[in-house]
């Protein structure tokens, strides 16, 4: 007995292995008979749908793991596409403005809007250029494509200027081809329009005729645009047009301007500015829009 266990011991992994190479040899000769066929079926049957069904779960997952890739990939490129189309309008302005001739023959700082302070009154620019760019109050500010406004504040770094769409802005202007004169303003009542007054309403004033700075301003050199006439009527009991221009420069597109740096004479501004105050003529200016804005037929 103990013998035989000895045998079985030693040859126990033999006999393992040949019964299940000939459990093989059955079942390759055999692969295609009726019952290995049927059991065959069987086992399909029954594990068919249930691979589908985790194939099915496996595919899901995958789709959600690339939409959430390609979502990812998408707000990626649209920022990209969005950033360089900034890039390029930012440009496009720098190389107009560098391709803006000179013809005010004066020294001039490039400066970019970094804030547009638009409170629909009081709209004011900021630029990054300031004193220490020789920058100071009163210079007059444009682009490529006519006035902007004038200094009102500077930092050493930044300065502040008045755009022309402020209440608080004046400007003497001429219209082109007539050489008559007047003054443009902002009323605050449509954000892309201007003013023009004091221009005698027997003036063959036409739409499209370009409006620029007078030499009489004080501030801008003569000649920069300011806009195109869009509209003139003469309001009962005036002699004189009321003229709407489309802005030369609406600050809703400026992007990057030129300071003009010129001095205007200190001995004249406190001459004027004390002829102002003795003859109260920001008053009367201010009683005359009243009344302006009184007589201003609704369009």
């Amino acid at each position: 007995m103990a013998l035989a266990q000895q045998v079985w011991e030693r040859s126990r992994d033999y006999v393992v292995f040949g019964a299940l190479l000939l459990v093989g040899i059955v079942i390759f000769v055999g692969r295609n008979g009726p019952a290995l066929r049927a059991a065959r079926a069987a086992s399909l049957t029954v594990t068919a749908p249930v691979e589908g069904a985790f194939e099915r779960a496996a595919q899901f997952r995958r789709s959600l793991v690339e939409n959430e890739r390609l979502r990812s990939e998408t707000a990626q490129l649209s920022a990209e596409v969005a950033r360089l189309r900034e890039a390029s309008a930012e440009n496009a302005q720098l190389r107009s403005l560098l391709q803006f001739p000179d013809t005010t023959n004066t020294r001039r700082v490039v400066a970019r809007v970094v804030a547009k302070d638009i409170t629909e009154q009081t709209n004011l620019l900021t630029i990054d250029a300031g004193a220490r760019d020789s920058i100071e109050v009163g210079m007059p500010v444009i682009n490529e494509r006519g006035i902007v406004g004038r200094v009102v504040l500077t930092s050493d770094r930044y300065s502040v200027v008045m755009p022309h769409q402020n209440t608080q802005f004046r400007v003497p202007a001429a219209i082109e081809a007539l050489g008559r004169e007047g003054v443009v303003r902002w009323d605050g009542a449509a954000f892309d329009r201007l003013t023009m007054e004091y221009v005698v309403k027997t003036e063959p004033v036409e739409r499209g005729m370009l409006v620029v700075t007078s030499p009489f301003s004080g501030v801008f050199p003569a000649g920069i645009p300011v806009g195109r006439v869009d509209t003139a009527y003469a309001a009962a009991g005036r002699n004189d047009y009321v003229i709407h221009l489309d802005p030369a420069a609406p600050i809703s597109e400026v992007g990057y301007v030129y300071v003009l740096l010129t001095r205007p004479d200190p001995e004249q501004a406190i001459l004027e500015a004390a002829a102002r105050d003795s003859l109260g003529i920001e008053r009367q200016q201010a009683a005359l829009e009243a009344r302006l804005q009184a007589t201003t037929p609704d369009e």
